[in-house]
């Protein structure tokens, strides 16, 4: 992968090229399956809280065990392109483990930032995280939006009838 969407080497070599130019790695992810503003916030959050922010997302297979089925929605490479598309996402990478505990020790971030859902000491990577010398910090806005509501909502108002949604 090029640009702003790496593959895992490339942003190793990212994070520590950063790292080693005194600057602030922070580190955020999730499957990022239908994009929404609770997403957007969190980002952006996360984005202040250092210098350059290094997205990853679940794979997905890793969606599939994560989420069930039907999803994701969208293949990786997508959700990857539209993430990179964002103003405060500087490198988006796939990742296809469950959790992050082995991308945090690989890219090393200073700060490993989850969204409102979870409080610090109930972050899946805390223990990860701590052993790479980083922190754990939690960024967004009060957990209000999900993926999950979201595709109901689209059932609800069109039904799973292709024909009413126009």
């Amino acid at each position: 992968m090029t640009g702003r969407v790496l593959d895992l080497e490339g942003a190793r070599r990212v994070a520590e090229t950063a790292r080693a130019s005194g600057r602030r790695v922070v580190l955020a992810n999730g499957c990022f399956d239908l994009l929404h503003v609770g997403h957007v916030r969190y980002l952006e959050h996360a984005r202040a809280m250092g210098d350059v922010l290094i997205v990853g997302i679940n794979g997905d297979a890793s969606v599939r065990r994560l989420k069930g089925p039907g999803r994701p929605l969208m293949p990786a490479a997508e959700r990857a392109e539209i993430l990179a598309s964002l103003r405060a996402v500087d490198h988006v990478v796939v990742f296809d483990a469950d959790t992050a505990d082995g991308l945090i020790g690989l890219l090393r971030p200073d700060v490993h930032a989850k969204g409102s859902d979870y409080t610090a000491e109930s972050v899946p990577e805390r223990a990860a995280v701590l052993a790479a010398g980083g922190r754990v910090a939690i960024a967004g806005d009060r957990k209000q939006h999900s993926t999950r509501d979201l595709i109901a909502e689209i059932l609800a108002r069109f039904g799973r009838d292709r024909e009413t949604v126009r």
